[in-house]
């Protein structure tokens, strides 16, 4: 970028390399500063890692901050930075205040194809303002600089986005945010921290098992549910009336102990003989009937134009005749203590010794359940008051969302940002005084809608998440928390010094609650599509968490299938007895642990300027690596997506078929980790189709026609095939039944012995281990025993490998 003379007077176009405009028509109040001419923000707490400064300094010639200034102050400025005319882009966008996907807001990604090179444009925060890009009218590109509050108003600024250009996308994204990490110092990057253990253990979410009819004895091997309550009810009560949809969105914390559904367990209830059963058939009935009493109670306050919330009209007595809205199993022993949550998680451990952890949902403002957050003058110490909520006006063309619309009904009741480590703290150490190892922080981007009288959303922000920062490294081990609906720039340049894992899609929706217009699954394929390319840019300051799936669900291939590529955990959220356990045994081993690739799954180059959902041409290519191998999976999500006119996912039945598309060894970014770095270089690879069963020969550039029906997938393996003599060539593919197969080679190493090559591998696992040997070995040494294999003269070996206890199988293989 020409910095010195970027923008001369006849014609403002920003270019790179002189004569390559990426955006035409700049406005005169728009500026670009390089890099290195800004003054850095100073973090003392943690400071960047030496390798991070080192690199971002030799490439701060590829940044440049874009800036601007207006003659009044506004608390929102609306104004163009310059045309995008005839280039390919990909963009990231909030179709709800919490999710995000593909279109136009968070970043926009733009292809370069003169140079071969690519440019990235990220909104930033700046002051107590945070940016984001809007589409304009005849092509322009918008910034939209906002404080979220009219108190708080700027005009002048240097730094509300960052520009930076490279040759390779996926470096570029790296790069570039590890220079807005340097610039800003307000958060940490994915690479400085520590995850949690979860990340390589197979997990499961109580959520699709129970809804709102949570209880212990059907929980019991998680705990969801703690104290909530509605504004009619009395204040010191737990709420009964659950049955409304979107309910829990008004309900509020109280304080911090358990409800009384698991305050009354009493230790050992679930030890014992005759401990009472569980019918998942009577929680689906429940279920089934709070969502008709919620659709008797829409319609009568239609009928007769009562508020949805009005105190003075709320029926009592009704709430009293439909009684609890949760199923009664424990009975409370007389003379017995209540031995609360603490002795529920006690048992669970006690019962089922791998369980490891055992997590909490809670609302970013409040507690497990309340949406509404914290009821005011109820939690002693603890400033709170139920405050307007109110949508950003960027947000008002954003897909409807009922939870929206119940917390602008509603209100926040939101503690003072100054006793926001108190509130953490209050409830966190509760729960880790009980044995809970980690929280799920959902409801994340609520704060913007009450930072009126709080500085403005950045300042309110910083406080919330400098407060939850505190509490995360006293309380669960610096990194035992799950981030939810938080996918907004915000969250992710102020909250994630600490946070290292964070959901980047979408909710899984095992069916659509507006009706299926095309007889299957259709939002399948637009979840995937939310979790591969919001890892792009997400993935930088966390671990991608593709969220959970269940078993026994119509698409659960389709979705078990990118689980273990993806990089992230593994969960489902089956319920009770209701498991498809040949297909859960494709992902985890018999002690919990996954298979887990080494890096984040992320769509293929080919595939970042298409649209894999309604195009009706392209299938999604998601590449990852595991120690000696490279992965891709795809994915046929077309039928589906973002319909800007509705504001809403739509379904495109025309695209609902069967696609051809083609893979190569070369859609691997080898180069993403240092120890697969060099296999860019090898001459063949011995690919594996795990659903085709299938093993091919490819040179590294060669690709492979593939067809995949439509909700439907293939994952190839790629083992580089090492030459071992004259005659021999050997590659170790991995456990054929796992759906990442070379995930299971944790350690190889080739040799020779006289006239004898040798291949020594390490294999996590159990199952048929797959490798291609152009030659029939001489013998397999298994754990020290010799054992029987199967060859045939196509190359294809296999030999069965056994379970011992969780440890490493050594192979030992001998090639003449």
């Amino acid at each position: 970028m020409a910095l010195p003379n970027l923008f001369p007077q006849t014609h403002r176009n920003l270019c790179l390399n002189g004569n390559i405009t990426i955006l035409s028509d700049v406005p005169k109040n728009v500026t670009l500063s390089a890099f290195s001419s800004l003054p850095r923000a100073t973090d003392t707490d943690s400071p960047p890692p030496h390798n991070i400064l080192e690199s971002v300094e030799s490439k701060s010639q590829n940044g440049a901050f874009l800036g601007l200034s207006v003659e009044e102050p506004h608390d929102r400025i609306l104004n163009p930075i310059g045309k995008l005319l005839d280039r390919k882009y990909l963009s990231i966008f909030r179709f709800k205040t919490w999710w995000s996907t593909m279109w136009v807001t968070q970043l926009i990604l733009l292809q370069v194809p003169e140079i071969n090179s690519y440019a990235l444009v990220v909104p930033l925060i700046e002051g107590s303002f945070r940016s984001a890009i809007h589409p304009g009218a005849n092509g322009d590109v918008v910034l939209c600089v906002e404080s979220g509050s009219m108190k708080v108003k700027g005009k002048t600024f240097s730094s509300c986005a960052y520009l930076h250009v490279g040759d390779n996308p996926y470096d570029l994204m790296r790069d570039a945010f590890a220079a807005v990490r340097v610039h800003l110092g307000t958060f940490r990057l994915l690479v400085e921290k520590t995850l949690p253990k979860i990340v390589d253990k197979f997990g499961w979410c109580s959520w699709d098992a129970f809804y709102l009819t949570v209880e212990p004895v059907g929980l019991w091997h998680g705990v969801k549910s703690f104290h909530i309550n509605m504004d009619h009810e009395s204040p010191l009560v737990d709420s009964k009336d659950l049955s409304g949809l979107g309910s829990q969105m008004l309900c509020r914390l109280y304080r911090v102990e358990e409800n009384d559904k698991f305050a009354k367990y009493q230790a050992g209830a679930m030890l014992k003989p005759d401990a009472p059963t569980f019918d998942q058939e009577k929680h689906d009935k429940m279920f089934r009937e709070m969502v008709a009493s919620a659709e008797k109670k829409s319609k009568l306050k239609i009928e007769t134009n009562i508020g949805d919330h009005d105190p003075d009209h709320d029926d009592h007595s009704s709430h009293a005749d439909q009684g609890t809205m949760f199923i009664e199993y424990l009975n409370e022993e007389d003379g017995v203590e209540r031995g609360v949550l603490k002795a529920l998680v006690s048992d669970l451990r006690t019962k089922f010794p791998s369980l490891d952890d055992v997590y909490v949902w809670h609302a970013l403002c409040g507690h497990c359940g309340a949406w509404g957050v914290v009821r005011p003058g109820t939690m002693t110490g603890l400033d709170a008051k139920v405050t307007c909520a109110k949508l950003a006006a960027g947000l008002e063309k954003s897909m409807y969302d009922l939870a929206v619309v119940m917390i602008v009904k509603g209100g926040i009741g939101l503690v003072n940002p100054d006793q926001a480590a108190d509130l953490y703290e209050s409830m966190h150490s509760y729960l880790a005084d009980a044995g809970i190892s980690g929280v799920k922080v959902d409801v994340i981007h609520t704060l913007e809608y009450v930072s009126e009288d709080h500085g403005g959303r950045v300042q309110l922000a910083k406080r919330y998440y400098d407060g939850l920062s505190q509490s995360l490294k006293k309380n669960f081990g610096g990194s035992g928390l799950i981030a939810s609906m938080e996918q907004c720039n915000d969250f992710f340049f102020l909250a994630t010094k600490q946070i290292s894992i964070g959901r980047v899609g979408d909710y899984f929706w095992f069916e659509d609650l507006n009706g299926d217009p095309m007889g299957v699954c259709w939002l399948q394929g637009v979840h995937m599509i939310h979790c591969s390319y919001n890892s792009l840019w997400q993935g930088q300051f966390i671990q991608p968490d593709w969220d959970m799936f269940q078993s026994d669900h119509l698409c659960a291939e389709f979705h078990a299938g990118s689980k273990p590529i993806c990089g992230g955990p593994v969960y489902a959220s089956d319920k009770v007895g209701r498991h498809n356990f040949h297909l859960l045994r494709k992902l985890v081993l018999p002690d919990g642990t996954i298979l887990k690739c080494q890096h984040y799954a992320l769509p293929t180059r080919d595939c970042l300027f298409q649209n894999p959902l309604f195009d009706g041409k392209t299938l999604l290519k998601l590449w990852n690596l595991n120690k000696y191998a490279g992965v891709v999976g795809v994915f046929n999500c077309q039928g589906a997506g973002w319909y800007p006119k509705e504001h809403k996912c739509k379904a495109y039945p025309q695209f609902y078929k069967s696609m051809t598309g083609v893979v190569s060894p070369d859609n691997v970014e080898w180069e993403q980790k240092d120890f697969t770095a060099q296999l860019r270089s090898t001459d063949q690879f011995a690919v594996y189709l795990h659903k085709a069963d299938n093993v091919q020969l490819l040179r590294s550039k060669d690709q492979i026609s593939i067809t995949v029906q439509p909700t439907s997938f293939e994952i190839f393996t790629f083992c580089p095939v090492q030459k071992l003599n004259e005659r021999a060539k050997f590659a170790p593919i991995g456990l054929e039944n796992m759906f990442n197969s070379g995930g299971a080679i944790e350690f190889l190493e080739y040799g020779s012995k006289t006239d004898i090559s040798t291949v020594t591998i390490k294999v996590k696992g159990s199952g048929t281990l797959l490798a291609y040997s152009s030659e029939k070995p001489k013998k397999i040494i298994l754990n020290g025993e010799k054992v029987e294999f199967e060859w045939s003269t196509n190359g294809i070996l296999r030999f069965a490998v056994p379970w011992i206890d969780g440890g490493l199988s050594d192979a030992f293989i001998s090639i003449s």
